[in-house]
């Protein structure tokens, strides 16, 4: 394990405690761990930050996701076809991570944040089904729009840069496959264990993972993220939106000062 305070281990587990609920419910927790592992390891190569990152997330999104499928209508089936391509394009994403600039990354994902943020507001009705509606059928060309745009679109993503991909799964699965917010959560979750698979199957063959530190960190993040899932099943789609909203513009708000401040 690298050397840290005591206080800087704690600080870090409670970030990945907080990290694994929020990307639980609506995604997103990538943009409060990897600060807080920023702040924590500040002479650590970024290619390491991202690595360890994976190692920890990994852990609670599995949990989410077993939580999920066992009390939520997921088609598992879909859901694992839209994660091999995401694990295939995390891979790529993880091949080409070294060579990116976060200076340049940030000022994009606050657009598309802000864009998301708009779009949410403006259709009070996304991701929510009114009682006794039946769900869309998932057509064959969504189901495909789905594999390349989701899955491998999101997938480079995430092993690109990483933060936030849970929230664009989220998102994405909803506008595409027609899905309320609560299902489209709990897909995004069997996908993004996809994508940080192969991600940090990338990372790991790179030797740029903190394994003690990451697995000290992973049980907080996995009672995190067991935990966000059964709140999200329980208080259903207007819950998961709420939370969604205060998400992206905390993040928006991090990220300005990331880059601005």
């Amino acid at each position: 394990m690298p050397e840290i305070s005591l206080t800087t281990l704690v600080l870090l587990c409670l970030a990945a405690l907080v990290a694994g609920w929020i990307d639980a419910v609506v995604g997103g927790g990538g943009l409060l761990l990897l600060p807080a592992l920023l702040l924590g390891l500040p002479h650590a190569p970024a290619a390491q930050i991202l690595g360890t990152n994976k190692a920890v997330a990994i852990v609670g999104t599995t949990g989410a996701a077993v939580t999920y499928v066992r009390k939520a209508p997921v088609q598992v089936r879909t859901a694992v076809r839209i994660g091999l391509a995401a694990l295939a394009g995390s891979m790529t994403g993880a091949f080409f991570a070294a060579g990116i600039s976060s200076d340049v990354l940030r000022p994009v994902i606050m657009v598309v944040l802000l864009g998301v943020a708009a779009f949410v507001m403006l259709r009070p009705s996304f991701g929510a089904r009114a009682e006794g509606e039946e769900r869309a059928p998932l057509t064959r060309a969504r189901i495909v729009t789905a594999i390349v745009v989701v899955g491998g679109g999101i997938g480079f993503y995430d092993g690109l840069f990483g933060p936030g991909t849970g929230t664009f799964l989220v998102l994405a699965l909803t506008a595409v496959l027609h899905l309320d917010l609560v299902t489209a959560s709990a897909t995004a979750k069997i996908v993004n264990v996809c994508t940080n698979a192969g991600a940090l199957a990338m990372f790991a063959h790179q030797g740029t993972v903190h394994w003690q530190l990451a697995a000290v960190m992973a049980v907080f993040n996995l009672v995190g993220g067991t935990v966000g899932a059964r709140m999200a099943l329980s208080k259903g789609a207007g819950f998961v939106r709420g939370v969604l909203l205060v998400v992206v513009f905390s993040l928006v708000a991090k990220l300005a000062f990331d880059q601005w401040g």
